[in-house]
């Protein structure tokens, strides 16, 4: 929890606070045209709690936190070190897979809110400095925008973006073969497939809250 969890709160914040940042200039440019830049909070609030936040963070996730458990788990595969936790009577399912995902579990949606909570300071700097509104209209606008429905599907979406990532992950570290090149082909496509499965899965989640 710590690898994937805390260790990346930098970046996720860094990452979440320009997405708040561009959203709101790129908000205000367009609805200064029809004079309704009041709309702005509307927009970032809506925008990172139920679509861009668990969406980016999640990338940054398979990015950093992904390709890391392959590379780990096919370098164990490689140098036979999994086949010695079988020796000495040790699950490596249990021991090996288990944390590792129960950890994405619950760290993914905890970086999800994170950083929602960033992106919309980021998109209340632009509001406050650039369109000169007011902090506390601020929130209340955001706050107005946004349901709790919105920040469900969030982190339903975060949980199953965990999911998918955790499990590509650990697949494809434990089916490496030939060496260090197997582990650097086997890291590229843990990266590659899980990019397609969220972004997959977003598609089809956001189609059935929309439906719903």
């Amino acid at each position: 929890m710590n690898r994937i969890g805390v260790d990346a709160l930098p970046m996720v914040a860094l990452t979440a606070f320009s997405i708040g940042l561009t959203l709101a200039m790129q908000g205000a440019h367009e609805l200064q045209r029809m004079g309704a830049a009041l709309y702005v909070p509307n927009l970032v609030s809506v925008s990172l709690l139920r679509e861009l936040g668990p969406l980016l963070i999640a990338i940054i996730v398979i990015g950093r936190s992904g390709s890391a458990i392959t590379a780990e788990l096919g370098t164990m595969k490689v140098s036979e070190e999994i086949e010695a936790l079988g020796v000495m009577a040790v699950n490596p399912i249990r021991f090996l897979i288990v944390p590792r995902f129960v950890a994405m579990l619950i760290m993914l949606p905890v970086l999800t809110v994170f950083g929602n909570y960033v992106g919309i300071v980021g998109g209340w700097t632009i509001c406050h400095f650039a369109l000169d509104m007011n902090t506390s209209a601020y929130v209340l606008r955001a706050i107005e925008a946004a349901k709790i429905g919105d920040l469900y599907s969030g982190l339903t979406k975060s949980a199953v973006f965990a999911w998918l990532v955790v499990t590509i992950a650990c697949h494809a570290g434990l089916k490496v073969e030939g060496g260090a090149e197997g582990v650097g082909l086997a890291t590229t496509h843990s990266v590659v497939y899980s990019l397609l499965a969220i972004l997959i899965a977003n598609a089809i989640l956001t189609a059935f809250f929309f439906f719903l």
